[in-house]
């Protein structure tokens, strides 16, 4: 008699890991080649391309001439692609990022026939709490998954219930997603007695109905005569999709999954290669908050830059693969990574320099346009570099901006010795040099001096310079002495108050003298900072005391060296850890005061052991700067912090630490769409020592003390005291004996650049604040934080053209403001979708709440995440009124007015 078994042959594809991309796709292609030659000759065969569709695009790439085959067996149902474009780690990315990458996914697997509709996710280090919407957003009722799930499943089903109670049904792999990898290995004879003691195993998980038989392995290609066993083989999708999607009498496991349990969750990987980390968040900030909405807004229809966003979001979404930004690779993997999120940074950046030329173009140059990328109004400060004579700037209505100079530029940039004076016409570029704009020159005995500004207003033709210098030749024959002056150049910051996704143009106007003090400001005690929202004072030992309206927070930024013997999946302390948290000397330095910024600096020099091995750390030390820049602004009611020093150790984790005001049991993270609740411990199992070091990506808060944060940061509540970790330095991919993990998470190889040498520079703000994270309105603050003004020097090339930008309106009305408001209501995304605005929200709040979208539009619809319009929505006076709720997802289509 058959078992009542159904195989699902099938691979598991990392794009790289110890290897490179490219080298790993050399077996990519053998492995498919095999894969699509069984299935030509066998009508019976099926396979499942693990869930990501780029593996199969970056095959296509090199065998173009198997696309129609390809075609076919997806349509038939015989080949199983997608919904993902790549298998994500679910918390090192963006929760924007998560929902592209299954756009993408979803789009090009259904131009190839269909995608397969399980929400497929094997290997991810864990899942993050809002995957359950996600997924029945995009359509798809059922989730696949292995690793994080707690003890309390005892069967192979259960009802994952997301942050806003959406629930998906879940199909676990007990015992992975290579459970029955070894089933068709061994004599033919015996495959009847390897039958029996899967349905043994697997039995108790799923007591009745056929079992799921995952046979496939990593990197491999499943046996080609598997059909002749006489078993059912089938697609996952085929498996999975018969099963009835109710989730009426299931298990139900609510919020994300990060349980050791069952499988290693590898928690290491969040700090590991932080700075990863940091080029991924500056990547995707460039991306989703300012190249694609300002594009959408000031740029509609622009199709090279919907082009170059799309390019981005390939990059980006490449970047997020669970062995990619994770850093828990070879060094070469790492460095294809960090210059991969380079570029989709660098092609972000092009698409806001589209969006600023356009913007700078229709202002004059003495102005400054400022440009709002929040979906809310903004008073913050920009800084932007002024003549000295016309340091001031003025508001559109003629009032004064307040202002405050912070340093004068150098005027002289170059003095240099000609034997012959025409020397210099070669180092000119038609009016630029030393990166600046020639503004005039003159010749005084054997000086000639040329003077350069940032944006000269004065006429200039070449011709005439060129002249200059030959009869200046021409007179002296040389040594000439050439002088390069710029004008005197002030840079201010300015507080500048702009509406929701609008701009403002201020102009530079003569400066008076003395600039007096911003109104309302008194000067701060020495070594004190002081905004009237928060007073920051520095103890003798390098800490900070931070006192607001009703908290305070003492020992602020304590930093603590220690040991680090594990690799880049697990962090694991030496035998016996030496932790340096002592400073040899402090040194704090007033480095601007004023009514709008006040910075101070402080220096703390450390002496670290220089290297650790499993038993311990070093005796040799190293000496150890670490400078903390400590910046208030006016109206901020946090302290912004950057931490720097050079790392010049090995095998060690250094972590920031900040004393709770109150005792606390849990803590809260913002990430991934979210704001997910923590306790102190994480449930063990399985051989790994579970951590209870947890993922932030906006921001973190316990005891009435929050972090706001640059990227995403590994955290821990420890010894009542909130814990980040700056850096982690270690040498090995994965090591054999890791005393925190019982087996090796990959192979042992060494990673001299995960040591993290060179400079290392941390950002984040912290504040104390009463009440609950929403009350103090943390995911407004996180916001603000992360997302600065534009600031965009005025050209003056088409100031007078009126139309710019959109066609038929004015440069007024072509960025006109779109608002977002509502209670925890966070914008994740603003792009152009065909001839319509998508705007995509989050309800981060516990209770139920409201949107009200406001802007110039007279239609709109709902929509899921994938853009497939839904239901109507009442638009009056070009205002939705949306009720959500809490943590709900929604996506908006609204059509232009006009």
């Amino acid at each position: 008699m058959t078992p009542d078994i159904v195989v699902v042959p099938h691979t598991h594809w990392d794009r790289e890991w110890y290897l490179p991309f490219q080298r790993f796709r050399l077996g990519l292609v053998r492995m498919l080649d095999e894969v699509l030659d069984t299935m030509a000759a066998d009508p019976g065969y099926r396979f499942t391309m693990d869930g990501q569709l780029a593996a199969l695009e970056d095959y296509l790439e090199l065998r173009p001439e198997r696309l129609p085959a390809v075609r076919r067996l997806v349509a038939e149902g015989r080949f199983a692609a997608g919904p993902w474009l790549i298998l994500a780690d679910e918390f090192l990315c963006a929760g924007e990022t998560l929902i592209r990458n299954l756009e993408y996914g979803m789009r090009g697997a259904a131009e190839l026939g269909g995608a397969m509709r399980v929400g497929y996710l094997p290997d991810q280090f864990g899942h993050c709490a809002q995957m359950p919407q996600i997924l029945r957003q995009a359509g798809l009722e059922h989730a696949c998954l292995w690793r994080g799930v707690p003890a309390s499943v005892d069967r192979d089903a259960f009802a994952w219930v997301g942050a806003d109670g959406t629930a998906v049904r879940t199909q676990y792999l007990p015992g992975g997603y290579d459970n029955a990898v070894a089933l068709f290995s061994g004599p033919p004879q015996a495959l009847a007695d390897r039958l029996a003691a899967f349905t043994e195993t697997l039995r108790p998980w799923h007591p009745t109905g056929p079992l799921l038989a995952m046979y496939g392995g990593d990197h491999s290609a499943p046996a080609a005569d598997i059909t002749a066993a006489g078993l059912r083989i089938a697609t996952l999708h085929d498996y999975v999709t018969a099963q009835d999607p109710s989730i009426t009498g299931l298990p139900a496991v609510h919020g994300e999954l990060r349980s050791h349990a069952r499988a290693n969750i590898l928690p290491g990987v969040i700090s590991a290669r932080i700075p990863a980390k940091q080029a991924m968040a500056r990547a995707e900030r460039v991306v989703t908050r300012y190249a694609e909405p300002l594009s959408a807004l000031w740029l509609p229809g622009d199709t090279a830059a919907a082009k170059l966003l799309d390019m981005a979001w390939r990059r980006l979404i490449a970047c997020s693969g669970h062995d990619s930004i994770t850093g828990c690779g070879a060094d070469e993997t790492a460095q294809q990574v960090a210059a991969r999120i380079a570029e989709a940074e660098q092609i972000g950046q092009a698409v806001v320099d589209m969006v600023s030329a356009s913007l700078s173009d229709r202002a004059s140059r003495d102005a400054l346009v400022v440009v709002n990328p929040s979906p809310f109004p903004r008073a913050a400060l920009v800084l932007a570099d002024l003549p000295e004579s016309r340091a001031v700037l003025s508001a559109p209505d003629g009032g004064r901006v307040p202002s405050q100079r912070l340093e004068l530029a150098p005027t002289l940039l170059d003095e240099t010795v000609m034997d012959d004076l025409t020397q210099l016409l070669g180092r000119i570029h038609e009016r630029e040099l030393f990166g600046q704009e020639i503004v005039s020159w003159s010749a005084d005995g054997d000086v000639f001096t040329i003077v350069v500004g940032r944006h000269a207003t004065t006429g200039y033709d070449y011709a005439d310079l060129r002249a200059a210098v030959l009869d200046g030749a021409a007179a002296r024959p040389g040594p000439w002495r050439v002088r390069t002056c710029a004008e005197p150049v002030v840079t201010v910051a300015a507080h500048v108050t702009v509406a929701p996704f609008g701009r403002t143009v201020l102009t530079s106007v003569p400066a008076p003298a003395p600039v007096p003090d911003h109104p309302g400001w008194a000067r701060p005690a020495e070594g004190t900072l002081d905004n009237g929202l928060l007073r920051v004072t520095v103890a003798p030992d390098g800490t900070l005391s931070l006192f607001a309206d009703g908290a305070e927070a003492h020992g602020v930024g304590r930093v603590v060296d220690g040991g680090d013997a594990g690799d880049t999946y697990n962090h694991a302390p030496p035998r016996a850890d030496t932790l340096v948290d002592t400073p040899g000397r402090v040194e704090v330095e007033s480095v601007c005061t004023g009514p709008l910024v006040s910075v101070l600096e402080i220096r703390r020099d450390y002496a670290w052991p220089a290297a650790a091995t499993p038993e311990g750390r070093s005796p040799v030390t190293e000496s150890v700067t670490l400078t903390t820049r400590a910046e208030l602004r006016a109206g901020e009611p946090y302290l912004r912090l950057e931490l720097s020093f050079d790392n010049r150790c090995r095998d060690h984790r250094v972590r920031w630490h900040a004393p709770l005001p109150s005792p606390a049991a849990e803590s809260f993270s913002e990430g991934q769409l979210s704001v997910v609740r923590r306790g102190l411990t994480g449930e063990g199992g399985c051989g790994e020592e579970p951590l209870p070091t947890f993922p932030a990506e906006g921001f973190v808060t316990a005891g009435g003390l929050a972090v706001l944060l640059d990227q995403v940061t590994e955290y821990e509540l420890t010894g009542g005291e909130l814990a980040l970790t700056l850096i982690r330095s270690v040498g090995l991919l994965s090591s054999n004996r890791n005393a925190y993990r019982d087996e090796p998470a990959g192979p042992q190889l060494p990673t001299p650049a995960a040591q993290c040498p060179g400079p290392v520079t941390t950002r984040l703000a912290v504040l104390p604040h009463p009440g609950t994270w929403h009350e103090a309105g943390l995911p407004r603050l996180a916001e603000e934080y992360r997302y600065a003004l534009l600031a965009v020097p005025g050209s003056g090339r088409a100031a007078a053209s009126p139309g710019a930008g959109r066609p038929g309106m004015s440069p007024e009305q072509a960025g006109a403001s779109l608002a977002v408001e509502g209670a925890g209501v966070v914008l994740t995304a603003l792009r152009e979708r065909g001839d319509v605005l998508e705007i995509r929200v989050v309800a981060e709040h516990p209770t139920a709440t409201e949107a009200v979208v406001r802007g110039p539009f007279d239609a709109a619809r709902r929509a899921d995440v994938l853009g497939v319009a839904g239901e109507r929505l009442e638009v009056t006076g070009g205002v939705v009124r949306l009720p959500l709720r809490p943590f709900e997802i929604a996506t908006l289509h609204l059509t232009r007015a006009g």
